[in-house]
């Protein structure tokens, strides 16, 4: 028998590697009746803000050989709502329910984060800092290593819950945002989010989304993603969450082996909805192939 359990601190053990990738899965209610929940490590719900947010105006996603551009804008039913109206299946949800966050302000982050903080079936926050696709907050806090500084660390006087911050590629020196976050208290870190993209309709010579530039995502953005978990794998000590263009379970051992102690599934559940039952299946097939008894002696073991 082959052991997918992974540990990544703090008592935060989840019982396969493998999660969903905030915006990809909508609040995980939505899709429960087509896609086996329950085979995820861990459900990553979208981003929540302290209102709601209607988003960015349509078109706001479009297709590209390799993946897709998305400018969402953080569309979301609001604090409030989402504990009115999906606490019933999230507290059922048996897995780990890892809640995505965002705000415009370090003040918004703090509320959301703070009454996240009272609900017991919340068993970690991720903290958006790194979406490319609005005007204020976002990416804005991932780009500064003393605006981030400050905020993980007043987050981590706040909540007791574990502590994810999810970086952007967007920036100079991933390393040295990820080592200010570590030394700020937080648990884990997510890499990577979406980066830059744009694509131009030839006939109407019109962007084909409304904000002209927004986040390219799947199978195109794996190799950033994973030069980006080896850099920063060297740079810190706390677990690295992995993500970006992952399509099959191959590429989840590529991701351990480069230094991510789990991974988040995201464009893929779009046009695979079914993946996870694949490579749950492939990731006890290559551990039995290979004489190993737990998945997380992969972590990191590639020879870089």
């Amino acid at each position: 028998m082959v052991d997918l359990h992974v540990h990544l601190g703090k008592q935060f053990n989840l019982i396969n590697p493998v999660m969903t990738a905030s915006g990809t899965f909508g609040y995980g209610d939505e899709v429960a009746d087509l896609v086996p929940v329950t085979r995820f490590g861990a459900l990553v719900t979208k981003s929540i803000t302290l209102e709601p947010r209607t988003g960015n105006p349509p078109p706001r996603i479009t297709e590209t050989p390799y993946g897709m551009i998305n400018s969402i804008g953080l569309a979301n039913i609001g604090l409030e709502a989402f504990l009115r109206e999906k606490a019933a299946f999230l507290a059922s949800y048996p897995g780990k329910v890892i809640v995505n966050v965002a705000g415009r302000s370090a003040n918004e982050y703090h509320q959301v984060v703070a009454k996240l903080n009272e609900v017991d079936w919340v068993a970690a926050c991720e903290i958006n800092v790194s979406c490319p696709n609005v005007s204020e907050g976002g990416i804005e806090f991932g780009k500064s290593p003393d605006v981030l500084d400050k905020l993980v660390t007043s987050l981590r006087k706040i909540t007791e819950k574990f502590l994810i911050i999810k970086l952007t590629p967007n920036v100079t020196d991933i390393g040295e945002i990820a080592r200010v976050v570590e030394s700020a208290g937080a648990d884990a870190i997510t890499l990577i989010n979406t980066v830059y993209g744009a694509a131009i309709d030839i006939e109407t010579r019109q962007p084909k989304i409304n904000t002209v530039i927004g986040g390219l995502s799947g199978p195109a953005i794996k190799p950033i993603a994973l030069a980006n978990i080896i850099r920063v794998a060297k740079r810190i000590q706390i677990p690295i969450i992995g993500v970006g263009g992952i399509t099959n379970g191959a590429d989840v051992i590529e991701y351990l082996l480069a230094g991510a102690s789990a991974v988040q599934l995201g464009t893929v559940n779009f046009f695979k909805p079914l993946i996870i039952n694949e490579i749950i299946d492939y990731l006890v097939h290559y551990c039995e192939e290979h004489g190993i008894d737990c998945i997380g002696q992969l972590i990191g073991q590639a020879e870089i």
